[in-house]
């Protein structure tokens, strides 16, 4: 009898825990947060979600940056997909959307509508036919970013005119050091590039009719745009071995002074070591010609929810945590990114002097691989390589660039 009696008292014991560990759902989260930063960063903001609800478990995958794209739709199609995934805003989220691979995401905001805590052109960035699909987690600035030693040690100061620009890069080489450090291995380095200098040089309405497609590659001003291109490699200013050097490693170059410029994202800084960090700066692209008025590109992260994800209610929960101004807090300070939720306050001196450059803007680019569609995007990107390879064939180059921009846009009709 007494046997039995413990024997009751156990089961009881244990059935609360049992019970719970029944109740406790996860959701799976694939992230390309690859670098260490925002890998660590996205681990916190997850932990914090869990210890205020302890009912929900959620485990973070991260896969490498490059070979995340290439994974993205098997992803989606999937008969068991992940129930979130880190994506970018703009085209590249609305051609998942325009095909029903996504869930709408309208009610994962604090007070149930976006636009109550988020800006209004984010809100069209992130939505395909008055439906949101993606919920902004943050956005940064791309600049060039300079070493300050190697300028110190040179006398150079950040230009501000494209005249500017080019002396500082004829400064640089005859000081033994490579003006412009580009990663060309992974080719999307180079869309920055062609976002600024083409903005620059024909202003942002005309380079959204590019990207939109109803501007030919082989036109007067795309060919402008792509000389000045040129005329940075023909002059010896842009590091050598470009194409062997992946993003990070072109970063280490620049940290290690061995480059004096990167044109780049803030996130560049996610990966500059802690002694090397204060020694990097950075400075609005340079205007050219008689150009008063500039672009910046601003890429906006978040998430989205495959349509056919098994866990929408927790996956819900776990974004509108994301969207609040503790969520986003959480994860945009640690990184020195601007919150995509207008009630965080801007992190640092860094990031307001980021926000400032793009408050002064006339124009805002989501950036050249996210405004265009994505075969576009791939195919010009390659082409903007080859042109910093091998400027003597730029017209060719851009001819067999202009026959892929009718075959793609005419197929997306």
């Amino acid at each position: 009898m007494r046997k039995a009696f413990l024997l009751i008292l156990a089961i009881c014991l244990v059935l609360p825990v049992a019970t719970f560990a029944q109740k406790q759902t996860e959701i799976i989260v694939m992230s390309n947060y690859s670098d260490q930063a925002p890998k660590d960063t996205m681990a916190a903001v997850a932990a914090e979600f869990m210890r205020l609800n302890p009912t929900i478990k959620v485990t973070i995958n991260t896969v490498a940056h490059e070979q995340f794209k290439t994974q993205l739709v098997n992803y989606l199609t999937a008969k068991n997909p992940p129930d979130l995934l880190t994506w970018f805003a703009g085209y590249r989220m609305q051609q998942h959307a325009v095909k029903g691979l996504l869930e709408p995401l309208d009610t994962a905001f604090p007070g149930g509508k976006m636009e109550k805590e988020f800006p209004a052109a984010f809100k069209d960035a992130c939505s395909f036919k008055g439906k949101v699909y993606m919920m902004p987690n943050s956005w940064y600035w791309w600049a060039v970013y300079y070493n300050k030693d190697v300028f110190a040690s040179l006398g150079l100061k950040p230009p501000k005119t494209w005249d500017e620009f080019l002396a500082v890069c004829e400064a640089l080489k005859k000081g033994g050091v490579a003006p412009i450090a580009i990663g060309a291995k992974d080719t999307w380095t180079a869309g920055g590039w062609f976002d600024y200098m083409d903005v620059a040089v024909n202003g942002g309405d005309f380079h959204k009719q590019l990207t939109a497609g109803t501007v030919a590659y082989t036109d007067p001003k795309v060919l402008k745009t792509f000389g000045y291109l040129a005329d940075l490699s023909k002059k010896g200013y842009i590091m050598p071995n470009a194409t062997s050097y992946s993003w990070q490693e072109a970063a280490n170059v620049l940290f290690d002074g061995k480059a004096g410029m990167y044109l780049m994202g803030q996130f560049v800084k996610d990966v500059a070591p802690a002694d090397k960090k204060d020694s990097i700066d950075f400075f609005k692209f340079p205007l050219v010609g008689a150009n008063t008025k500039y672009g910046v590109d601003t890429p906006l992260d978040g998430f989205m929810m495959p349509k056919n994800s098994k866990n929408k209610v927790a996956a819900k929960k776990f974004l509108l945590f994301m969207a609040t101004k503790e969520g986003q807090e959480l994860f945009a300070k640690p990184l020195g990114r601007l919150a995509a939720n207008i009630n965080v306050p801007v992190p640092n001196a860094d990031a307001q002097r980021g926000l400032d450059m793009v408050k002064g803007a006339t124009w805002a680019m989501l950036f050249y691989d996210r405004d265009a569609p994505e075969e576009m995007a791939a195919k010009g990107m390659n082409a903007i390589v080859d042109i910093l390879q091998t400027p003597d064939n730029m017209n060719a180059i851009l001819a067999a660039l202009d026959k892929e921009r009718v075959r793609i846009y005419e197929e997306l009709k």
